[in-house]
């Protein structure tokens, strides 16, 4: 009996001490990385109540391990990639809950950006908890005008169904931005601009110009409504003021549309004016046809526009073609008191002045009407002396300077027309600009048309130039030269090394004479008229001098 006693007793203690390991091996199979979660005492487990159930002489499964798919700094990696290639449907797939604008928003922030180019460095990855991570980048853009723009910003990621994702909000585009914010550019504007001299200058105080810039303008050559002046990228959040976050502005800012005047050119010709109620200057570079200088006390735009008798500063225009008709500077020509256009009229000198046998240069030197009518009656024809207008301008159309044509000449009808013609009366007519242009065509040897904008990408269509046979321009120079050597010029104020043309035109209205002298001095040419002013001697040549010796 003593011994099936013991023998029970160590039975019972065997079982009592292999059941006590068997709990310790569960225990110890226990992750701390499990999803199950031992709650509190008293309180159930996160999910709902947790058991364990063990079957006899089994042990229990251990609790699944689950870890996210991929990693931070791939997911971070892959968004950047996508970015600079602007793939914005492969950065959506990558962010948690994207909004429904988020390509919108991304094209709009490039929209308003306008970079050239985008570079993203990427920093070190930190971890902000178990399942959280942040990255900070910088973003280097190349923007026009003003290089390249740097800014600094991170990349929030988070684990959303076992999956890594990009927290997007709108500072990851720029950290400025807050939801509902944007990036916006924005174009100061300068004004309106108006025109001023070839170096930026503004045009001096009453100089007599406004009326032809005022036409420059109308014309469209400059924004009514005020040009950009730089730019710059602001930031605008909701409830906040706009911030700027780059900007550019250029060195130097446009000051208005650059015409082709001349400062001193200017200033020279509105003070040669003062006291003077009816007249005007034009001045241009003879080598370009550029507009140096518009002083205008005519009214309106008459100096461009507004058409007169010019007189004998046509002669000009007969005398190149007589010299395109076989006469020279020196041919013999008679300067009679009256010259009897045979059974036609008589045509006068001034003062029946008799200089009896002159040579072709003293007889433009003295302006003699009667020589000039004789040798177009005798050497040429209407459509002769048609044809050399035109080719001084005369009824060219276009829309230089703002004048249609900068001048006019019907065909003569019979040999009295064309005597008076040919010393610049009955059917001649041109503005002090054409003038200024016939005078600008002998110094250079070609004719061009006016240019009054220094951008010749905004002239707009002008007529094509038309070069002189080289006798003739020669020939006009020697005659020109005369007028003021020796000539109805000679002897006045005019400074040394000026060749003119002095003109007295009747005004057709019974009025007082109309006074012109058209010349040049090196490049600049000119012509100055005074309405109703008397002789071109006695009222344009001292205009001249005043303007000639300002310069």
């Amino acid at each position: 009996m003593r011994n099936r006693a013991l023998l029970a007793l160590v039975v019972v203690a065997a079982a009592i001490f292999a059941f006590g390991v068997v709990g310790l091996i569960v225990s110890g199979r226990q992750s701390p990385d499990a999803d199950f979660v031992a709650a509190p005492r008293g309180t159930p487990a996160p999910g709902g109540p947790q058991t364990l159930q063990l079957r006899p002489g089994s042990s229990p499964e251990p609790s699944p391990v689950s870890s996210p798919e991929g990693s931070p700094d791939e997911t971070a990696a892959a968004y950047f990639q996508a970015w600079v290639k602007s793939d914005y449907d492969a950065m959506r797939e990558l962010v948690e809950d994207p909004p429904d604008d988020f390509a919108d928003e991304h094209r709009e922030f490039e929209d308003a950006a306008l970079s050239k180019s985008l570079r993203i460095t990427v920093g070190d990855l930190v971890r902000t908890g178990d399942d959280t991570a942040e990255i900070p980048f910088t973003q280097e853009r190349d923007e026009q005008d003003a290089g390249t723009w740097r800014f600094d910003s991170s990349l929030r990621l988070a684990v959303s169904d076992l999956t890594w994702k990009v927290v997007w909000t709108p500072s990851v585009l720029h950290p400025e931005i807050q939801p509902g914010g944007s990036l916006v550019r924005t174009e100061p504007e300068a004004g309106p601009l108006r025109p001023v001299t070839r170096t930026g200058r503004e045009l001096p105080q009453n100089s007599g110009a406004d009326a032809y810039l005022d036409n420059l303008m109308n014309q469209g050559v400059a924004p009514t409504t005020g040009v950009a002046v730089g730019w710059e990228l602001e930031v605008e959040n909701p409830g906040m003021p706009a911030k700027t976050v780059l900007s550019y502005k250029p060195e130097k800012r446009p000051v208005g549309v650059r015409t082709t005047i001349d400062y001193a050119v200017q200033a020279a010709a509105a003070r040669a004016l003062d006291g003077v109620q009816r007249a005007a200057i034009v001045a241009v570079r003879a080598s370009t046809g550029e507009i140096l200088a518009v002083a205008d006390r005519l009214g309106g735009r008459a100096a461009f526009e507004r058409k007169y008798p010019p007189g004998s500063t046509f002669k000009t225009v007969t005398a190149a073609a007589l010299l395109n008709n076989g006469l020279s500077p020196d041919s013999t020509v008679d300067c009679a008191a009256v010259y009897q256009i045979p059974f036609n009229r008589p045509i006068h000198n001034y003062k029946d002045e008799n200089h009896g046998t002159v040579t072709l240069r003293q007889a433009f030197a003295l302006s003699c009407n009667t020589s000039f009518a004789r040798l177009t009656i005798e050497r040429l024809n209407g459509d002769t002396l048609v044809d050399q207008a035109r080719a001084f301008g005369f009824g060219v159309s276009g829309e230089s300077a703002g004048a249609s044509t900068c001048g006019s000449m019907r065909r003569p009808e019979n040999q009295d027309a064309l005597a008076e013609d040919s010393f610049g009366q009955g059917t001649v007519e041109a503005t002090p600009l054409c003038m200024a242009l016939v005078a600008a065509a002998v110094e250079s040897g070609e004719w061009r048309p006016a240019r009054p904008l220094a951008d010749e990408a905004s002239q707009g269509e002008l007529p094509q130039s038309v070069p002189l046979p080289s006798n003739v321009a020669e020939g006009l120079r020697s005659l020109m030269s005369a007028v003021t050597i020796d000539g109805t010029a000679a002897g006045s104020d005019l400074p040394q090394g000026v060749a003119g043309k002095t003109g007295t035109a009747e005004d057709g209205q019974g009025g007082q004479d109309h006074a012109w002298f058209i010349g040049y001095q090196g490049d600049l040419a000119f012509a100055v008229f005074v309405e109703h002013g008397g002789t071109g001697r006695g009222a344009a040549v001292p205009i001249a001098a005043r303007f000639l010796k300002a310069l």
